[in-house]
């Protein structure tokens, strides 16, 4: 059913363009300024106050406000599946920052192989994406973090890094939205939610892993991310994001 939903809203799209999702320009999808913005992002270090138990270091490339908030929300909410594409390439340069980030020295005894090297570093990177509850895919049509996990992926092997997507991480239990919430109760909200599916211990062995999604604000949903994959045996080098809430200077 998703597969044909989204194959509609591909065809629409170019048959009748839509305005620009960041400004509204009309009639371009994404126009020259807004793209620019996209395509000249820098990553940085985004550190949430106070940070959870158990968050990598995380990695962000803009700011999440005004045109950036609005490309973010079209493609979420509102099914524009042709801004994957240049989301999924803003969160590829937050991999590789997340990726590149973990000095020998950062990395625990126990991610080390015989050979000295951090566990799974030969191999290709592993994007995990925070999983959404499934009545909001459902309601929505499409998993965007998914989606932009996939054309992240795609773009760090067309530049020479392998990665692949393994979307192993698994809802337990509902959760409240987190929307309004403060970062205790986000903490509270997402304590012991996700859990990995059958069989993700042996993926995880296979490369370094990176959580994905689209924002970070207090860092809860992450930080449960990553705890989940490291019981099951990946060894976690960071997250990426493609928004901040709250973002540091870079």
């Amino acid at each position: 059913m998703f597969g044909m939903r989204e194959w509609w809203r591909e065809l629409t799209d170019l048959v009748l363009p839509a305005d620009c999702a960041g400004c509204g320009l009309p009639r371009t999808g994404l126009c020259a300024r807004c793209g620019g913005l996209l395509r000249g992002s820098r990553p940085w270090r985004v550190r949430p106050d106070p940070p959870p138990d158990g968050l990598p270091p995380v990695h962000a490339c803009l700011a999440y406000a005004d045109e950036v908030r609005a490309v973010l929300l079209a493609h979420k909410e509102r099914g524009a599946l042709r801004l994957a594409a240049p989301l999924g390439a803003v969160l590829a340069g937050a991999v590789r920052a997340a990726a590149e980030e973990v000095a020998p020295e950062e990395v625990a005894p126990e991610e080390v192989a015989p050979g000295g090297a951090a566990r799974g570093s030969a191999g290709p990177l592993l994007l995990v994406p925070v999983p959404s509850a499934r009545r909001s895919v459902a309601a929505r049509g499409h998993d965007p973090v998914r989606r932009m996990a996939l054309a992240a992926a795609g773009e760090l092997r067309r530049a020479g890094r392998p990665a692949r997507v393994l979307p192993v991480l698994r809802q337990r239990r509902t959760v409240a939205d987190q929307a309004g919430l403060d970062a205790r109760r986000r903490l509270a909200n997402l304590a012991g939610a996700l859990d990995t599916a059958a069989g993700a211990g042996r993926l995880l062995e296979q490369g370094p892993v990176v959580v994905v999604d689209d924002l970070v604000t207090t860092g809860a949903s992450l930080a449960e991310a990553a705890r989940a994959l490291s019981r099951a045996g990946g060894a976690v080098a960071g997250a990426a994001v493609v928004a901040a809430a709250r973002p540091d200077a870079p």
